[in-house]
């Protein structure tokens, strides 16, 4: 795992210190090397986190014998040495970047097909004097593009394009309503003006002789297909096959390695399962709180003396969380609305000697483990509701927000004050954090911004999938890429600890979005999971109450971190693109313990606030 950033330029300036600056404005993500390569039309920079062959020979940027490729290339390639096998290429080293190399070298681009694991890279080919941009089908790594028809800028890390000092500091005011929608920008749009995301499964292309990008979907999550058996055992036999080998691929490293433990269904099959391939004691992480109810540890433990685990047990007050609260922010690359928790735990992993840990992250997506999965459903099934007309359909909205106000009575009013049922309005209003008339209120100029998520969803190829597989694509291609999996990469990076997900192998990725809905959720969240591996999940982890890493963050604000929380939406409300006093109403109405007013609804504005003046965006 590592940094990877770069200048293209097409008038062959040369962009050498201006790289220098993008690494070491993102140092922290590969501490164990670094190096740069400039060439006419092309900078690469590369920081090392040496994770497989630590020696020397893994140096990048790295070159094809004949000079005519060069490389820089972030993350894991689980099944390099097979794909090293179908090569004949006189290898130097014993890494995955090389085998891309030759892979790139003998296939092409054919050869992203056969890659299985987290990646992005950018590969020169001096003799067409054109640059590539690969990511990952799953969007797990980032990598992060700007284009001005002189020069394309590229790099993991936002803070590192900044740091290059040729972009503008501006927020982008589309990127800005899609944040305050949902707490993160949708890729491909970012919240700087003209910074781009490369999407999930997809490359770039730049040539010296052409002042135009193409990019091209190279896996598309709404196309994917596999072969499914016909019964429960059978399915099961399947999903319990696929997981082991993707947790087996993922404990190949030659440093220390161990897991993020909730005491949660998912975490606890990564943790049984890892205990079971590895032939070495697995270390184990929860965070615990002073707050008995927030606290999961118990569950943990259980499952760390079930596994014969090493334990951790990170324990938190307020006050804990307080003094580390400053570095958590500090870490935020790209602003949202989660991630202080992956940051505690990161830390305390990386303390505790380990650089690449194993995570549940992706186990909720492909088994309905969501409260989200459920209420589609019953959507699904009330769409006889909009053949009512809409004025009564808004009436009986507006009598359940007085009978019962919140957010979900807000969102409901929502839904049924559409037109029409459709699939990627009703999820993506479902996923809103702020809906558009709060949105409208706390901005001078109303959203016209379309939804993303919307936009992107009508895309897809859903019509012909059943109604859990369409939640699973749309909460892996919205919420979990550009929420949890960019955190999950910015905060656990920022201590250089490397976090494989594998649940998120595409392998098993593509055969749960073709397993029928009648095997996902008969009647209760994840059943399949827990039906296919009975030995690695207790009743006691199975029935009990769902939390997650969840911090007491309605309690902290109103009390430990009021200060703070009053500090950044002062500042917010000053910016220009917000209204003062809907603002400040707006943090006045939650610590009057308004029910439509959660902390999931301020603690993101606070971050961003923080984020700005730390980047110092206009």
């Amino acid at each position: 795992m590592c940094g990877i950033n770069g200048i293209f330029s097409h008038n062959k300036q040369s962009y050498l210190p201006q790289v220098q600056q993008m690494n070491k404005a993102m140092a922290h993500r590969g501490p164990d090397d670094k190096g740069t390569f400039s060439s006419d039309y092309i900078t690469l920079g590369h920081q090392r986190l040496s994770i497989i062959d630590l020696s020397s020979a893994g140096h990048q940027p790295m070159h094809t014998p004949d000079q005519r490729y060069t490389i820089v290339y972030n993350g894991e390639i689980y099944n390099f040495p097979d794909i090293k096998k179908e090569l004949n290429y006189p290898f130097q080293s014993q890494t995955d970047t090389e085998v891309i190399l030759a892979a790139w070298q003998t296939w092409g681009n054919a050869c992203l097909h056969k890659l299985n694991g987290m990646f992005t890279f950018a590969i020169w080919d001096d003799k067409e004097k054109s640059l590539t941009l690969v990511r990952d089908r799953l969007g797990i790594k980032p990598l992060y593009y700007f284009y001005d028809n002189e020069k394309l800028l590229f790099s993991s890390e936002l803070r590192s394009l900044l740091a290059s000092n040729l972009i503008p500091r501006q927020i982008d005011p589309e990127g800005l309503t899609d944040y305050l929608r949902y707490q993160t920008v949708q890729a491909p749009n970012t919240i700087v003006k003209n910074v781009r995301m490369l999407e999930p499964g997809s490359y770039l292309e730049i040539k010296a002789d052409k002042k135009s990008l193409i990019t091209k979907k190279w896996w598309h999550i709404d196309k994917c297909q596999s072969e499914v058996p016909g019964s429960y055992q059978e399915v099961k036999a399947e999903v319990a096959k696929r997981f082991y080998a993707s947790v087996e691929r993922r404990l190949v490293a030659d440093v220390p390695f161990g897991a993020f433990l909730s005491g949660g269904i998912d975490s606890s099959a990564v943790v049984g399962a890892m205990a079971q391939v590895s032939n070495r004691q697995v270390k184990t992480f929860n965070i615990s709180f002073a707050e008995k109810e927030f606290s999961e540890a118990k569950y943990a433990s259980h499952i760390a003396q079930l596994h014969q685990t090493d334990h951790t047990e990170i324990n938190l007050s307020p006050n804990d969380f307080l003094r580390e609260l400053p570095n958590a922010l500090n870490a935020i690359d790209h602003p949202s609305g989660d991630g202080p928790n992956t940051w505690v735990v990161s830390k305390v992993t990386k303390q505790a000697g380990v650089t690449m840990a194993l995570s549940g992250l992706g186990g909720d997506e492909l088994f309905a483990g969501y409260p989200i999965f459920n209420r589609m459903a019953k959507l699904e099934s009330y769409k006889a509701l909009y053949r009512l007309p809409l004025g009564l359909r808004k009436t009986l909205g507006s009598a359940l927000q007085k009978v019962k106000p919140g957010v979900a009575s807000n969102k409901m009013k929502a839904l049924l004050s559409l037109k029409n049922y459709d699939f990627a309005t009703q999820y993506s209003i479902s996923r809103q954090v702020l809906l558009d008339d709060r949105v409208n209120q706390l901005l001078h100029t109303p959203a016209q911004s379309p939804h993303l998520p919307i936009e992107l969803l009508k895309s897809f190829s859903l019509n012909d999938k059943s109604i859990l597989t369409k939640v699973s694509i749309s909460e892996v291609s919205t919420y979990m890429q550009n929420v949890l999996l960019r955190d999950s990469d910015q905060m656990s990076m920022a201590h250089a600890l490397e976090v494989r997900v594998p649940f998120l192998d595409h392998e098993l990725v593509e055969f749960m979005l073709s397993v029928p809905d009648k095997f996902k959720y008969p009647h209760s969240p994840k059943k399949l999971l827990v039906d296919a591996l009975p030995h690695l999940l207790p009743d006691y982890i199975v029935n009990r109450q769902k939390m997650g890493f969840v911090f007491p963050w309605s309690e902290w604000l109103k009390k430990d971190l009021y200060e703070l929380g009053t500090h950044h939406i002062s500042q917010l409300a000053q910016r220009p693109y917000f209204k003062v006093d809907a603002l400040t109403d707006l943090w006045t109405q939650f610590n009057n313990n308004n029910p439509s007013v959660t902390y999931s609804r301020l603690w993101p504005l606070i971050v961003l606030n923080h984020w700005m003046e730390k980047n110092e965006i206009d």
